[in-house]
Order: C-alpha cells, then sequence, then structure tokens
C-alpha cells in the first residue's frame, strides 16, 4: 500500500485501494455496478491471522489454503523459514509471518492452516511460497472510504510490514511481501 491511505483523522482519499492487485469481475474498475452490494472502486482482500498480528492482503495474491502438514525442515535455515511443502509439484518454502517479523513465535499445529501466495516480484526464483495461519483466511471488502492508515511515519514498523491500517474494525498489517520474497530468497541461498 501506498501512503496516501488516510489516518483515523483524515478523510479516506479515493484511489487508496489502487495497490492492491484488484480482483476479476465487476470489481475491476469497468465501470459496471457489481450485483454484490460493493461499489465499482471496492476490491476484494483477505484477512489472515498469523502469530501476534492479522495481515491484510490481496485475494488475488492467494492460490490456495490448505490444511496444516509438518514442512520438511530445511537445514541451516533461520527458524522463521519452517521447511518446505509439496504443492502441485513445486516444493515451496514455508514462513512463519509472526515469527519473520519478531512479532510472536509461532508454531503449526492443530487448526493451524497453510496459504499459498503467488510471488509479486519478478526477481523471486519461485513463483509461491507458503506462510502458517492461524485459522482460516477471511474474505473483506476493502474500500477507500473504510481504510485507514495507523502508523505513523517515523514509527518503526516491524520486519516485513510496510504499514499499520484499520479496515473498519478491524486492525491489521500490510506486509510488505516483495521484502519477504527477498529474504525467503536470501535464507534459501544461505541455506543451500
Amino acid at each position: 500500500m501506498s501512503n496516501s491511505i488516510p489516518d483515523n483523522d483524515a478523510e479516506p482519499v479515493d484511489g487508496a485501494q489502487d495497490e492492491i492487485v484488484r480482483d476479476g469481475g465487476a470489481a475491476s474498475g469497468d465501470g459496471a455496478t457489481p450485483n454484490d452490494g460493493t461499489t465499482p472502486n471496492d476490491i476484494r482482500g483477505v484477512l489472515v491471522q498469523v502469530a501476534g498480528a492479522r495481515l491484510l492482503l490481496p485475494n488475488a495474491t492467494i492460490a490456495e489454503v490448505l490444511s496444516y502438514a509438518p514442512p520438511a525442515p530445511i537445514a541451516e535455515a533461520p527458524r522463521w523459514l519452517l521447511g518446505q511443502i509439496r504443492w502441485r509439484g513445486w516444493n515451496l518454502p514455508m514462513i512463519a509471518f509472526g515469527e519473520l517479523s519478531g512479532l510472536a513465535r509461532e508454531p503449526g499445529g492443530l487448526g493451524s492452516k497453510v496459504v499459498v501466495l503467488k510471488a509479486l516480484s519478478a526477481a523471486s526464483r519461485l513463483p509461491y511460497f507458503a506462510m502458517l495461519t492461524q485459522g482460516f483466511p477471511r474474505l473483506v471488502t476493502v474500500s477507500a472510504s473504510g481504510l485507514y492508515l495507523q502508523s505513523r511515519e517515523d514509527e518503526v514498523l516491524p520486519l516485513g510490514v510496510q504499514a499499520r491500517v484499520r479496515l473498519n474494525d478491524d486492525a491489521a498489517l500490510l506486509p510488505d511481501l516483495e521484502a519477504v520474497e527477498a529474504m525467503i530468497g536470501e535464507a534459501l541461498a544461505q541455506a543451500a
């Protein structure tokens, strides 16, 4: 997300949602009025619970949600790089975002899920990576009038986080997915 997201005291900024990848269909800005009660400028997002925080992700970045199974460990990997899982012919690195960002220890277990995310960076070696989550992600509608910036410009944010936001009544973090992908790439290169 860009810094054009207003804080709670400011008026919402039209176009603040343009940084999130748009979902297909009528909400894609084609001028058509969707029949689900949203406006043409609304987009679909996903709230994902991780240890110590909730993440707001673009719906289009999520490829699939899987049941948790322990990943195959990677020797010499940092603790936040939990290992690799097999998915559709790919060996995907699986991360614990809570540990990567320093928010909380995040063991997988009963009730945990794995979200397969599409890589955004053109420099990424893999087109997908996996993230451990606590429960099922929740699909949400993101409108410019309901999204507010909570972090200050001088605030030091956790590693891998672009901003703190509030979506209606939900506090969330916007992860910096390109930075996370770069960290995964570096960790895999060092572990090889």
